[in-house]
């Protein structure tokens, strides 16, 4: 994987201006996409469901949750040392995938309009609720004396260009798996309130329907694309991006058990459930999903944690750089290994399962 452990300070571009996290393999994207292609298809298939989740969209349920109470009044001082480190890591790395998502859907919605009407409200239409998402973690950063500026975000990050088909899988998962890590959050604080560090979790539970109902909007467009989901190009991508998706999360989370050990949580017991959770959810759409309960699974994926350990090690030690890199050559190669193997693992064939929903 990448050597990203070192711990992050909070240097400033400019007074209260958080200079953004270094960019990594584990780190939120921006994406672009193929917008022509996109605007090619054909989603007359599936246009009822599509046009009722417009609707969803429209009735806008959360216009009024995003607003700051008098519990946000206060100084919040006293989380400080490695907790306040970990939380502000927590808001920005947050607040960045929200802001990915509002510039890709935005860009989609401006791209589409003359296109395809029902695909670009719907893209604009969550390109609001991202913003809301996204300013209202960012106005949390403030609480702690920083910010990020977007629009230094927007100029200054690397796009990655996938395919529209890519773009669906990718999303959907980001969606899904937000839902189950913000709802599952939401559940234990509501149970442990003396957990509750800060108020921004009391508002988790309306916050992850937003989630859901994009999630659901992916998954409504690649049923009208069955290409994308019924043959066997699309079993191995599925398996590539449930493996992307679910490494990623278990390998950033891990590396910040402080965080949430800070919120009386576990962070694989939470990996291990939220995981568990979108992958079934995962199996309404995609023609295969992972088997995830297959002991090796975490057992491969802690191999690369203690991996990422010695990657970190070796970086921050005086060794030469040459030295350094034929340290690290091995780890390199033990993850790869790790990676391929999961890849390969026999996965769960939805297709047969009795009574799927497609």
């Amino acid at each position: 994987m990448v050597d990203s452990l070192k711990k992050p300070d909070l240097e400033e571009l400019r007074p209260g201006v958080k200079v953004p996290a270094k960019e990594t393999l584990l780190t939120p994207r921006f994406y672009t996409t193929d917008f022509d292609e996109m605007a090619r298809m054909d989603i007359s298939v599936n246009e009822d469901e599509l046009k009722a989740l417009l609707e969803e969209f429209r009735a806008d349920y959360n216009r009024h949750h995003f607003v700051r109470d008098a519990e946000f009044e206060q100084s919040w001082d006293h989380i400080d040392g490695e907790t306040r480190r970990l939380f502000v890591e927590f808001l920005e790395r947050s607040c960045t995938a929200e802001f990915s998502g509002f510039l890709l859907y935005k860009e989609l919605s401006r791209r589409l309009k003359d296109k395809s009407p029902l695909l670009a409200e719907s893209f604009s239409l969550m390109s609001r609720d991202e913003a809301r998402h996204a300013g209202f973690l960012n106005k949390a950063l403030s609480d702690f004396n920083l910010s990020l500026d977007l629009g230094f975000l927007t100029k200054s990050r690397k796009y990655t260009f996938f395919k529209p088909k890519f773009i669906f899988y990718a999303t959907y998962l980001s969606e899904k798996i937000g839902y189950w890590r913000y709802i599952t959050i939401y559940r234990h604080l509501a149970a442990h309130p003396e957990d509750r560090i800060y108020p921004i979790f009391r508002f988790f539970e309306n916050w992850c329907q937003d989630e859901n109902r994009h999630g659901d909007f992916f998954d409504a467009i690649m049923r009208s694309q069955p290409q994308m989901l019924n043959d066997w190009k699309a079993k191995l991508w599925c398996r590539f991006f449930l493996l992307s998706v679910f490494a990623t999360m278990y390998l950033n989370d891990i590396q910040r058990s402080g965080f949430y050990a800070a919120i009386g949580l576990d962070a694989r017991e939470y990996d291990t459930y939220v995981i568990e959770k979108t992958n079934e959810t995962a199996g309404r759409v995609f023609p295969v999903i992972l088997d995830v309960e297959n002991p090796e699974f975490y057992r491969r994926l802690d191999v690369c944690i203690k991996n990422n350990e010695k990657l970190s090690a070796i970086a921050n030690s005086n060794t030469p750089k040459v030295l350094q890199l034929f340290q690290k050559l091995p780890l390199y190669l033990s993850n790869a290994w790790q990676f391929l193997w999961l890849y390969l693992m026999k996965p769960i064939d939805m297709t047969s399962v009795q009574g799927k929903v497609r």
